[in-house]
């Protein structure tokens, strides 16, 4: 059955969706039609609402869920760098599974990815000088304390992407191309990419930017990256697709961290594939080529897993395995008094 919000009639969906290259100068695209997805509530009355838009479309390309706008445009931010990483293996990027799984991560700036991003570049006869990041503390709560006690400060290995940037470093080795200069967009890397992403979601881009750490950036709508990551996660060793989803199952703890949420949902759930982005967003693919997006239209991070695991309840996943990543108590005092829940977002069509 499909659900959907009943105020919110589905919009057909073609395998490739035609959309402008840009946003018509001077013009301000529309505001998405988000819902309510999420609600803090305290001693029974709800204290915070968190709107935005979600979808979950099934191996056959056919909607089973969806709420909001998912067809509205957005910035996939870092939930587009399992898309990078297959444009990269797809020119000859070979790399142990662990460091391909560091190569579509937000990680979290532990040794372990901090040392895997510097033995890409060494294998490819790089240096950390190579990388055109931003630099940035560690992500993870932790690992930036420890970092700050030893003396640290920003640098390009420590951000939250070095794993994807030493891997572009290391494709323009691989395949002759400049270097310097791999995040210019006209750069064959970026064209490459870009060409990906487009086949992956199956629609042009609607805008492009650039993202935190420097990479081009391109809008696509949830829709589209909900069929991107279904194709990932059903895609065997053979395809590109195959080879990072494998990977990142495999180490999920190299995709963000010890203590991450996307870290422990793919430790709980055999076979599911799982990556976040800034500003609340959360996609999942499943083995049989079910593909979802969620979007929190605040950017509020609390607000990813509670949603996402009402959606795969829905999609009839085990409740009980996924009460581990219940978000914790709203506190009062110290104790107990109310609760980060899913609203009532999906109503019988």
């Amino acid at each position: 059955m499909i659900h959907q919000l009943k105020e919110v009639m589905p919009t057909p969906h073609a395998t490739r969706t035609a959309m402008p290259a840009t946003t018509p100068a001077g013009t301000i695209p529309p505001t998405p039609r988000h819902v309510p997805l999420a609600e803090q509530t305290r001693d029974g009355l709800v204290e915070s609402v968190h709107y935005g838009s979600l979808i979950a479309v099934g191996p056959d390309g056919e909607t089973l869920l969806q709420a909001g706008d998912p067809d509205a445009a957005f910035y996939p931010r870092s939930s587009l760098k399992p898309l990078q990483a297959v444009a990269m293996v797809r020119a000859g990027l070979k790399l142990p599974e662990n460091l391909l799984a560091l190569t579509a991560a937000s990680h979290s700036g532990a040794a372990m990815h901090l040392d895997g991003a510097a033995r890409i570049l060494e294998m490819h006869g790089l240096d950390k000088s190579a990388l055109e990041n931003s630099t940035d503390l560690p992500y993870g709560i932790a690992e930036r304390e420890a970092w700050l006690r030893s003396g640290g400060e920003p640098t390009q290995l420590a951000q939250n992407c070095s794993g994807k940037h030493a891997s572009m470093a290391a494709t323009c080795v691989i395949n002759g191309w400049p270097v310097q200069g791999y995040l210019h967009p006209e750069h064959p890397l970026q064209v490459l990419v870009k060409d990906t992403i487009t086949e992956l979601t199956g629609e042009d881009a609607l805008a492009v930017s650039t993202d935190g750490c420097g990479t081009p950036l391109f809008a696509h709508s949830l829709h589209g990256m909900a069929r991107a990551y279904g194709r990932m996660a059903a895609a065997d060793s053979t395809e590109a697709e195959g080879q990072v989803a494998h990977a990142m199952r495999a180490f999920p703890e190299m995709v963000a961290g010890e203590g991450r949420d996307v870290t422990a949902i793919m430790r709980t759930v055999p076979g599911l594939l799982a990556k976040d982005g800034f500003e609340g967003l959360q996609l999942i693919g499943l083995r049989n080529g079910t593909g979802i997006a969620i979007k929190i239209s605040d950017g509020a991070d609390r607000a990813r897993m509670p949603v996402t695991v009402r959606v795969l309840e829905e999609l009839g996943l085990d409740g009980g395995q996924l009460a581990t990543l219940a978000s914790p108590p709203v506190l009062g005092g110290g104790h107990p008094v109310g609760v980060l829940r899913a609203a009532n977002f999906l109503a019988s069509n």
